[in-house]
């Protein structure tokens, strides 16, 4: 795996919900190498671990990436502090991304349960209206990149669990009628563990190829540490592996959530 270190400067800089921003970071030979479903490990000032950010979007002719995540303690509150025309210290590509079928054939759905819903908008961008794409959010002021992924081309499904926007309840029921339908090719998913299982039973019954990018807590990021550890069964054996480095992203049929 090969990765680079450095300070880039911050492009541009957003607010797109409640504690939640985006950042797009010029770093033209990170943009370069960037596959879907990668992620950064972003430093904040005064801090001694990175934080662990999945990319959102690559622009690779304008050699930049699209960063979005949400403020979820001291550190990600300090990065959020950076402004536009500034410097980020970060790491990248990280991880294995999605592995997105050559031969567009049937339809591709992606669900993405709340913060899991950035690194599935490339895949969106990739398959235009041949995508579904499921969102799942608390509510409607944490209801994010929704008009991006129909900017994509792709069909847009909201669901909150209030019913303050979209559909009310989890994304397991839409998912369930989606696959009713037949004509998928796969399903790629990131989010909560909880949702994740489900998604999987889903998928495993309906025989859809599926692949799940976890959410972990992460110390090194590049596989020294071993904080991210995950169980798979592969090959009929239960394997410890490292989701920094072996995934984030997991064919549905042999991680263990």
């Amino acid at each position: 795996m090969s990765y680079y270190c450095g300070s880039y400067p911050i492009v541009e800089k957003k607010a797109i919900a409640a504690d939640i921003y985006s950042y797009v970071i010029h770093c033209p030979e990170i943009a370069a190498e960037a596959k879907i479903g990668q992620f950064v490990q972003i430093k904040a000032e005064g801090y001694t671990l990175r934080r662990p950010v999945s990319i959102c979007g690559t622009d690779k002719k304008n050699g930049t990436i699209r960063l979005v995540f949400e403020v979820r303690g001291k550190g990600t509150d300090t990065i959020s502090r950076l402004n536009a025309g500034e410097l980020m210290d970060i790491i990248a590509p990280l991880g294995n991304g999605f592995t997105v079928p050559a031969a567009k054939q049937g339809r591709i759905i992606v669900v993405g349960g709340g913060i899991g819903t950035p690194p599935l908008l490339d895949i969106a961008k990739l398959y235009g209206e041949n995508c579904t794409a499921i969102l799942g959010f608390r509510s409607f002021d944490r209801v994010i990149l929704d008009k991006d992924y129909a900017a994509a081309g792709a069909r847009v499904i909201v669901c909150t669990d209030d019913g303050s926007a979209g559909e009310k309840g989890n994304v397991s029921v839409p998912l369930a009628n989606e696959l009713a339908k037949g004509d998928v090719a796969a399903v790629y998913a990131c989010g909560p563990i909880p949702m994740l299982k489900v998604i999987v039973e889903q998928t495993k019954k309906a025989g859809v190829f599926c692949e799940v990018s976890l959410e972990q807590r992460m110390g090194c990021g590049v596989g020294a540490c071993v904080v991210c550890a995950c169980t798979v069964i592969r090959d009929g054996k239960q394997q410890v592996l490292r989701v920094c480095k072996d995934g984030p992203v997991f064919n549905a049929e042999e991680v263990v959530l």
